[in-house]
This record gives structure tokens, C-alpha cells and sequence, in this order.
């Protein structure tokens, strides 16, 4: 009989990671049950509690709600979801949690869960990563900006403790723990934190049967395995390398249970090597105008200031050297005058939505959809346009991302630093061909990391399009106002890749016994399947 377990989910964010893991499916198995998810913040849980209703409402059902569709496509407000299916909202609600780990409260609900978990399912699985802003590089740096900030006193250094407290106390099959790369160089009085948390993690098994042995994942001709770390570097996992449109690098530290150990040592998966791109991803998505956000906005007014900035570096690009740069801006001005973009949100599905043989498309598309949800565009500063259409014009003709000395003087921000080497990627531009850049929680602030491709739309991305460079699939519906969704897909891990690092953990678990595993990434189902809600 094939095994069932049961995750828990800690610092859970939206439930990316934990999305990965319950949408797997083997032979009509669901073989990953999330049993508890942990948020504290409020928007984001309420994004987790709303996944865990519609994953329970399809494993009973085996489609979405029609009110959750309706809602979705904008067509009616958000629904009373306890009176949809109350049993099944009972069950969401108890599954994610709204708790502040580290605290006394946070414990005691978790160590409750965890005795209903290991008595419900054959094994259990633990999944998450302390919160990243103490450890990373660019937190780091706005933390020492703070009055009176001693890093031996933030207690976000420290969460990782729960991690392990969590750890000690449910003994899963096996531990996948999720962070910036920032952890392998941050210090704590002097000392490596990446250091105290591998201490910590082989402390793990003092005094008892079983310990953990850690792996890294590793990658070769075409397939991903668990082997040891040489070094702390191994265990920084490349997203492009798992079919993901993103360049987004993390440590991932893989534990397995020694008693397992030894079946998990030949496990492999094959993973495609084929580099997916912002294209691929969003290439098909309806085109939008972005806002202005201070002064009169409306069509003409945005088509009045592009033009002006097109005119403004026609002017400029003069010379045999800019001479495609100067092409570049006269085609953009003619198509502006031809007609030019009204609207700042569409939901409208792309042509041939769902219909895609492509593994990604068929992983972000969902066929029961009647729209795209939260694809609108943010307003921005009339001179931000021109900043905006020069760099998406010049990524067109040299395929790269300006750079500050790439800026005319006349686009110049006015900002002491802009030619001192500090902001030389203040506009950057995702390129259509090339994996985005990592889509982080900054793209909430300004957006100027995040620009289109497409100079026609002059704007940054919105969250839809970020969600689908994460690999949200389209039927994720993040919960809160625009700021508070684009923080929760910067910080989220990607769906696409935890699903891997999913069937790999699986494949680790299962060889040897009687469950059914395949090697074949099309094999697993991308939408959540089995009975779990009638087991129940």
C-alpha cells in the first residue's frame, strides 16, 4: 500500500513550498498531506487558509468551487467560504494557522497538531525556512542603517530554534529547510550562523535511535539526487536549473532520517534542462498601460508623456553609434501614434490558455478558469516613463539591462549617487529571452527592478506576472491589498520547484517499498488528487 505523509509546514509565507509538496500525485496517490502550515502574518494567512479550502474542496470534488471561479474572475464579491462547504473550511482553518512561532502559544498548538499528524499518517515530513530578512545580504545592510540595532539581539537570528525545537519534537522521515544565501555568511557574535544551524541539525538524535544525515542536491546529465556537502556552497539550489523562469538561488538543506538513509542514497529524478524564459511565462499575458501616479491619469495623458520621452530621445540618439537606438525609439513612437494601450488590468485568458502540451503552461494554466486575476498595473511617476521605455528599448537592441552610465543625462534621477556605482541597476529591465531575475519582496516598493520587456507598456510587472515567474499557477489567489501580494511572492518559493524537490524526496522515501514512483516529471498530476479529506 502506497505511504501517506503528513506535512508541516512552518513560517509557511503563501504556501509555496507547501503547494509543491501537496500537489504531487503518483498513481492516483496523493502521497504528501499537509496536516498543519504555520503563518503569522495576516494576509498571507489568509492566502494559505484559502489554498487549503480549495485543495480539500478538490480532492472531495475534484474541481474548484464555482464560487470560488465567480470571485476569482472579479464577477462577485469574495463569498462567506464556511458557507460554501463548512465541513471543508473547518478543516482549512485548522490546517493554517495564524501563529508567531517562538512563542508559547505557537508551541503548544503545534506540539498538539504534531501528536494528531504522527498518529494519523505513516510518516510525516517537515518543510520550511526561518524568515530570511535577519540573514540576508540586503536585510543585513537596512538593518545596521537602524538606531540602537544589535544583531545579537534580533530574534530573527534565532527562529531557526523553533525550527529545530519542531524538529527534535515530530522525528519526520525527512526535513527540507529553505533560506537566502545570506545565511552562509551572516555572524552572530562572531560566529557563523550557517555554522550554529548545522550544529544544531546534527545535535538532532542525541540520546535516541535515530539521527539525521544532511544532503545536498546535486544535479548531473540531465538528473537530480541527494549526496553529501563538501562544502556549504552545495547546498545553494539554482531555480533556472529545475525549469523555472527565474534566476533565483537558495540554500536548501535536505535531512533524512538515518534509518532511511541508506534506500534514499540512489534516489534520482530526472529534471528537464531546457531554460525557460519571462516569455515563456508571460509572453501571452494581456498587455497593459502602467499608471501615472501623480497628476492626470488616463490614455491619452500616458500616451501624451511617451511620446514626449520618445521625441526627447529620438533627439538624442544622434550619431552612427545610436543610430539602432534612435530606429528603436522612432518605431515606438510610430506604433504610439498608431494607437496605443487604454487599459491598466485586463483578466481576459490568453488564446490556447490550458491547451498547452508544454510542462510549465500545463503547471501555470487551469482550464476551469474564466479569467486572469490581478494582472493591473501600478501607477507611476511621469519621469519614471522615460527611465522605464529607454531601458526596455535598449534590453530590445542589445539584449541586456542598462546600466547608470547607459542613461542619458537627460534621464539622469536626480539623486547625489546615481553615477557613484551604488544604484548602476536602479531601472532594470526583465529580459524576454533570459530567466527573470529573482522576484523579491522589493518589487513591492517601487518596481524599477522589475520593468517589462515591452516598451509599448512601459511599466512594471504586476503580480500576476510576477506570481507566474515564481510559478504560482493562475488559480493562486493572493489574499490582501496590491503591496501586501507582491511581498508574498518575493518571498515565496517557487511551486514548480518544490514539486521536484518533492518528487525527489518521495523517490528517496519510497525506494524499496511498495509505492509507486515515477522518474517522469509529466507523471505527476497538477492539481491535487487522492481521498484525503474522506480518511478525514
Amino acid at each position: 500500500m502506497s505511504s501517506t505523509f503528513g506535512i508541516v509546514d512552518l513560517f509557511a509565507g503563501p504556501g509555496g513550498l507547501g503547494e509543491g509538496f501537496a500537489s504531487l500525485g503518483e498513481a492516483g496517490h496523493a502521497p504528501f498531506r499537509i496536516g498543519i502550515s504555520v503563518e503569522k502574518e495576516a494576509s498571507a494567512h489568509r492566502t494559505l487558509t484559502l489554498r487549503a479550502f480549495l485543495r480539500h474542496y478538490r480532492a472531495r470534488h475534484a474541481i474548484l468551487p464555482s464560487a470560488f471561479v465567480e470571485f476569482h474572475a472579479g464577477l462577485t464579491p469574495e463569498p462567506n467560504w464556511a458557507a460554501v462547504e463548512p465541513g471543508l473550511w473547518k478543516l482549512a482553518v485548522e490546517e493554517a494557522r495564524a501563529l508567531e512561532l517562538g512563542t508559547n502559544t505557537a508551541a503548544n498548538a503545534i506540539d498538539g497538531a504534531i501528536k494528531k499528524i504522527k498518529a494519523k499518517y505513516d510518516d510525516t515530513i517537515l518543510i520550511g525556512g526561518p524568515p530570511c530578512q535577519a540573514y540576508s545580504l540586503v536585510g543585513r545592510a537596512r538593518s545596521r542603517g537602524k538606531i540602537g540595532y544589535v544583531p545579537e539581539e534580533d530574534a530573527r537570528h534565532y527562529l531557526f530554534r523553533e525550527y529545530i525545537r519542531v524538529l527534535d519534537k515530530l522525528r519526520p522521515a525527512a526535513f527540507i529547510m529553505e533560506n537566502v544565501k545570506g545565511i552562509l555568511s551572516s555572524t552572530v557574535e562572531s560566529r557563523l550562523v550557517f555554522e550554529m544551524l548545522m550544529e544544531d541539525l546534527s545535535s538532532i538524535g542525541t540520546g535516541h535511535t535515530h539521527h539525521y544525515e544532511l544532503r545536498a542536491i546535486r544535479l548531473g546529465d540531465g538528473k537530480a539526487s541527494l549526496q553529501e556537502a563538501t562544502q556549504p556552497s552545495d547546498f545553494i539550489v539554482r531555480a533556472e536549473t529545475f525549469g523555472v523562469p527565474q534566476r533565483r538561488h537558495r540554500v536548501i538543506i535536505i535531512g533524512i532520517r538515518s534509518d532511511l538513509a541508506e534506500r534514499a542514497a540512489d534516489a534520482k529524478i530526472t529534471v528537464s534542462m531546457m531554460q525557460r524564459t519571462v516569455r515563456d511565462a508571460i509572453g501571452t499575458m494581456p498587455s497593459l498601460r502602467s499608471g501615472i501616479s501623480r497628476g492626470l491619469d488616463n490614455a491619452a495623458a500616458w500616451r501624451g508623456e511617451l511620446l514626449a520621452s520618445t521625441g526627447l530621445l529620438v533627439g538624442i540618439c544622434k550619431g552612427k553609434s545610436n543610430r539602432a537606438l534612435r530606429d528603436a525609439f522612432l518605431s515606438v513612437s510610430e506604433r504610439l501614434k498608431e494607437g496605443s494601450l487604454t487599459a491598466r488590468a485586463a483578466s481576459w485568458l490568453p488564446e490556447s490558455y490550458g491547451t498547452s502540451s508544454d510542462e510549465l503552461l500545463r503547471w501555470l494554466d487551469r482550464p476551469e478558469l474564466r479569467a486572469i486575476a490581478q494582472h493591473e498595473t501600478r501607477g507611476h511617476m511621469a519621469s519614471d516613463l522615460g527611465r522605464y521605455l529607454f531601458a526596455a528599448v535598449f534590453s530590445t537592441v542589445y539584449g541586456l539591462s542598462p546600466k547608470a552610465a547607459d542613461f542619458p543625462p537627460a534621464l539622469s534621477p536626480d539623486h547625489r549617487n546615481w553615477h557613484s556605482g551604488i544604484f548602476n541597476d536602479r531601472f532594470r529591465v526583465q529580459l524576454f529571452d533570459e530567466p527573470s531575475t529573482t522576484i523579491t519582496s522589493h518589487i513591492s516598493k517601487d518596481g524599477h527592478y522589475f520593468i517589462h520587456p515591452d516598451p509599448l507598456q512601459c511599466r512594471s510587472l504586476t503580480v500576476r506576472e510576477a506570481a507566474r515567474l515564481q510559478t504560482f499557477p493562475d488559480d493562486y489567489l493572493f489574499m490582501g491589498n496590491r503591496t501586501q501580494q507582491y511581498v508574498q511572492v518575493g518571498n515565496a518559493v517557487p511551486p514548480f520547484l518544490a514539486r521536484q524537490i518533492a518528487r525527489l524526496i518521495l523517490n528517496a522515501l519510497a525506494r524499496g517499498k511498495d509505492t509507486h514512483v515515477s522518474d517522469n516529471p509529466s507523471d505527476s498530476h497538477f492539481a491535487s488528487v487522492g481521498d484525503e479529506t474522506t480518511q478525514r
